[in-house]
């Protein structure tokens, strides 16, 4: 990871600066996309960019991109690293204003964009599963927004990692949301159960292909408000992200989810992505 590009210029990481006042140093006043990136080609490049034209028009700054622009830029960036799997980051802020809570007129944003390697779970890991705990999710109104300030996220994150596991499995008001940096999946009575997208969590693109592929190959599910209980008396229980892509938790507050171990459904629709994923980089 040896390269940035901000505002116009392509430029090493290390010498990549902003401005002490910049609103998203300042306030957290911006929005990021994450694009996983296969063999040198990013993964469902479109969606990830459509949901960052509705986090820019969630908090009303406009896109200083069309998309030509972005594919563009991501793919030169791309282009001048190493490895052949990374992980895109697109981070635009409000630019450059006097501290004042107010939009600033005139601002430019800061457009800012980098590309460490992407680090997926290996077999062995994902044969063996992952632990979680769960936490009261006590974030704002606008989980939706795929906003810089990820102070909340981080904290309950945190949490996780105190306790020697992998995520938080966050709990509005007796109802499953999300993880902290995932989304979550519950198998009952081999249905595969999710929330429905709204504002209260952030509609992962991993997500989304899950959906897809289980309405592809016939698996029952639901979408759906999915109680506590069923969090903690399900079958199966997984947290998806474009990094962890499809990862069991096997262990939820110390007590064993379903037998302790991946259970058959996680099996099968991992090795349905995989599938997916090598015909969308081959296409």
């Amino acid at each position: 990871m040896n390269n940035a590009y901000l505002n116009g210029q392509f430029l090493p990481l290390a010498e990549a600066k902003v401005p002490a006042l910049d609103r998203g140093f300042v306030f957290g006043d911006g929005v990021y996309e994450l694009v996983p990136v296969y063999s040198k080609k990013p993964f469902r490049l479109d969606d990830h960019l459509r949901r960052l034209q509705s986090s820019l028009d969630a908090i009303r700054l406009a896109n200083p991109h069309a998309g030509d622009v972005w594919r563009e830029l991501i793919l030169r960036l791309v282009a001048q690293e190493e490895a052949a799997d990374q992980s895109v980051y697109i981070q635009v802020t409000r630019g450059v204003a006097p501290r004042d809570h107010a939009f600033p007129e005139g601002a430019a944003p800061t457009v800012f964009l980098f590309t460490p390697p992407l680090v997926t779970a290996t077999v062995e890991q994902k044969a063996a599963g992952v632990c979680a705990v769960t936490a009261v999710d006590y974030r704002w109104q606008r989980c939706d927004i795929k906003a810089i300030s990820l102070l909340a996220n981080i904290l309950l994150r945190q949490q996780a990692i105190d306790a020697g596991c992998a995520e938080t499995v966050m709990l509005r008001d007796g109802f499953l949301s999300e993880g902290a940096a995932s989304n979550i999946f519950v198998v009952k009575d081999g249905v595969l159960r999710a929330p429905p997208p709204s504002h209260l969590m952030l509609t992962g693109i991993t997500y989304d292909v899950v959906l897809e592929l289980a309405q592809a190959h016939g698996v029952p599910h639901e979408v759906r408000a999915v109680t506590e209980a069923e969090v903690r008396t399900a079958d199966e229980l997984w947290m998806t992200s474009s990094t962890r892509e499809i990862m069991a938790i096997v262990a939820l507050d110390g007590a064993p989810v379903g037998g302790g171990v991946p259970g058959p459904l996680a099996q099968r629709m991992d090795a349905l992505y995989q599938t997916f994923k090598r015909e969308v980089m081959r296409a």
